[in-house]
């Protein structure tokens, strides 16, 4: 069955045709020895991507954070109270190398958004903690960027973006197991 008859789903050019459309139909005609399906999907996700990172710079400039400085703050506002990380555990959770997570401390250290500690459990090491005003900024960050995400997925019932959510997370978790 194609997905043109399957019941609530749209057909295409129903919505309106959009860039993707006239590109997958420009690789058709150039190219109708290859399947340019994925296209479809993954083009969009892409594109998605990039206009997302644009609202979500404004939200955090709002602020006076960059998004490298929320996504710090928000991994350390995340693990809960006392909110303190390993300078490890940051770079994991925001999935960049240590080199580059070290400078970021730096930085939001300078701004006093972030305090370095001594670890008690390990004499080499250092905790990462948020300050009051770390803290605060990453809370209004958060609400102005929920808000922004509300108006960008209110052209979706509740359904559709749970049905999107969990076709999202199924292929987000397919690549985070491939090496």
């Amino acid at each position: 069955m194609s997905d043109q008859l399957i019941p609530g789903r749209l057909r295409p050019g129903q919505e309106g045709t959009d860039e993707v459309d006239r590109i997958v139909a420009a690789w058709r005609r150039e190219r109708p020895d290859l399947d340019v399906g994925p296209l479809e999907v993954l083009s969009r996700v892409t594109r998605l991507a990039r206009h997302l990172d644009r609202h979500r710079a404004a939200a955090f400039a709002e602020h006076d954070l960059e998004t490298w400085e929320f996504d710090v703050l928000a991994a350390l506002r995340r693990s809960g109270e006392p909110y303190l990380l390993s300078p490890g555990q940051l770079a994991a959770e925001t999935m960049v190398t240590s080199g580059t997570m070290t400078n970021r401390i730096d930085r939001l250290q300078a701004r006093r958004l972030v305090l370095r500690a001594p670890d008690p459990d390990d004499g080499r090491g250092v905790l990462v903690t948020l300050t009051d005003a770390g803290r605060s900024a990453v809370g209004a960050a958060l609400a102005t960027l929920l808000q922004r995400e509300r108006t960008i997925l209110s052209g979706l019932d509740a359904g559709s973006r749970a049905d999107l959510a969990a076709l999202l997370r199924r292929l987000a978790l397919r690549l985070d197991q491939t090496p």
